[in-house]
């Protein structure tokens, strides 16, 4: 393990209440090094830690699969983890246990995995995905496992780059992103972020080549202004016009948050049709015993969404779509011609644990569009830079242009850039104006 990592460890607090100091001794270095358990902000450099949620590949599992490469120890002395040992941790009841071949060891509140030595070849293998660094097991509610991963930033970043991007574009390109994602991540240093959009996608080791040399090559420059760190947003496409931060989130408008025109996005269209009716009552067979489980909607994937929204405490399966009587625009458009506000209204059948069936509506009329968007599904309801909304022979379609919320660099438009010969600070120059690229352990103040 490099030296300086080691150092930069060693100033967090000490770790108390262990008796066996023999074995406190051969653990010290390497359990200080866990700010899960023991939160400390490390000073300022490229070595930062990162501590991830996983969720992204996993979901909310009560069982999973763990594969150990390398030598690594727990913070209970009693508890041998072998190298190269196949785990399997389960939830159950309220607590956890960690199987291996024939034995069974019931844990505490959690298990924490960290290697002997940071390097490549101490992996942790959690449902075949591999995983550099500390991983630590908890208890969420009685069965749910979340493992989180803690690792240096610029290796968080190797796993974060390749699945933002496609990994196959310019090297410009690449470090363009790597520089908005080192920079967002460390406005997020002191948190517990997640490996999904709502901070940044993350891997975990499957790192590749191209992507890994844009992180070295910019190790520890971020996007600042005025020497601070900026929160550096991105997209996947703007559909040609950037959007100012204070129209999608509220609060001051930022300077390097303009709204503009964006020549080198490919002003990517998309669309999306949905059925008025779903399930014709007419049609209903209802003397047939299994009446209710053979009602199927026509849109299945964009309802899926939609009973997540309007189930609150009942079960999915317990709730059928009739139809969307009304799915409308509002004409208010902002200085980037996006749209702001829509209305909808779903009307469903309910049914009880006693099996009475109740015929409900869900509405909800001229509301702010981020509280529609969710409900029929980011992946198909794009953007809200929106050209059309149509209800023809009883099927609603809208058109639109974008990929996300449009605030900051275009990935699409990055890659365009990349690929006319402009360098990854001509990239930020672009897509953050006014903002400089500096070197994290010089900010002050940051």
């Amino acid at each position: 393990m490099r030296e300086d990592y080691f150092n930069k460890c060693i100033k967090k607090r000490v770790f108390e209440k262990i008796t066996d100091m023999k074995y406190l001794l051969q653990l010290f270095i390497f359990i200080v090094c866990i700010t899960v358990i023991f939160p400390q902000t490390i000073n300022a450099n490229e070595d930062e830690l990162v501590r991830v949620r996983l969720e992204n590949h996993i979901g909310n599992p009560s069982q999973l699969d763990i594969h150990i490469k390398g030598e690594y120890v727990t913070l209970d002395p009693t508890l041998p983890i072998k190298k190269g040992g196949i785990y399997t941790l389960t939830a159950t009841d309220g607590s956890m246990h960690l199987n291996h071949l024939d034995e069974t060891y019931q844990l505490q509140d959690s298990l924490v995995l960290i290697p002997k030595e940071y390097d490549r070849e101490h992996v942790i293998y959690i449902n075949e995905r591999p995983y550099l660094g500390a991983i630590e097991f908890r208890l969420e509610g009685n069965n749910t496992i979340r493992p989180v991963n803690q690792l240096p930033l610029e290796d968080y970043l190797k796993g974060v780059v390749p699945f933002e991007v496609y990994p196959s574009w310019g090297l410009e390109t690449l470090k363009a992103q790597a520089l908005a994602a080192r920079t967002y991540a460390t406005t997020h240093i002191n948190e517990e972020i997640d490996d999904t959009i709502k901070y940044q996608v993350y891997g975990g080791y499957t790192w590749k080549e191209n992507t890994t040399k844009a992180v070295e090559q910019t190790k520890g420059e971020v996007i600042t202004y005025n020497n601070r760190l900026i929160s550096a947003f991105y997209s996947a496409s703007n559909g040609g016009v950037t959007e100012s931060n204070a129209n999608v989130w509220g609060g001051k408008r930022l300077s390097y948050f303009p709204i503009k025109k964006d020549p080198y996005d490919p002003v990517h269209s998309w669309e999306f049709k949905l059925h008025e009716t779903q399930i014709d009552l007419e049609q209903i067979e209802w003397d047939d015993p299994n009446w209710w489980e053979n009602l199927e909607e026509k849109n299945k994937d964009i309802i899926a969404s939609v009973k997540q929204r309007i189930a609150k405490n009942s079960s999915l399966d317990q709730i059928k779509i009739l139809s969307v009587p009304k799915f409308e625009l509002s004409n208010q458009r902002l200085a980037s011609e996006r749209r702001t506000k829509g209305s909808i209204t779903i009307d469903y059948l309910q049914r009880l644990f006693d099996g009475t069936v109740l015929f409900r509506q869900f509405k909800m009329e001229d509301i702010p569009l981020n509280k529609i968007r969710p409900m029929i599904g980011g992946t198909r309801f794009k953007s809200y830079l929106i050209d059309s909304l149509e209800k023809q022979a009883g099927i609603y379609t809208m058109k639109g242009r974008g990929y996300g919320h449009g605030v900051g660099m275009s990935q699409w438009g990055a890659q365009v850039m990349g690929e006319n010969g402009h360098s990854y600070r001509d990239i930020i120059d672009f897509y953050y104006p006014g903002t400089e690229v500096s070197s994290y352990k010089d900010i002050q103040g940051g």
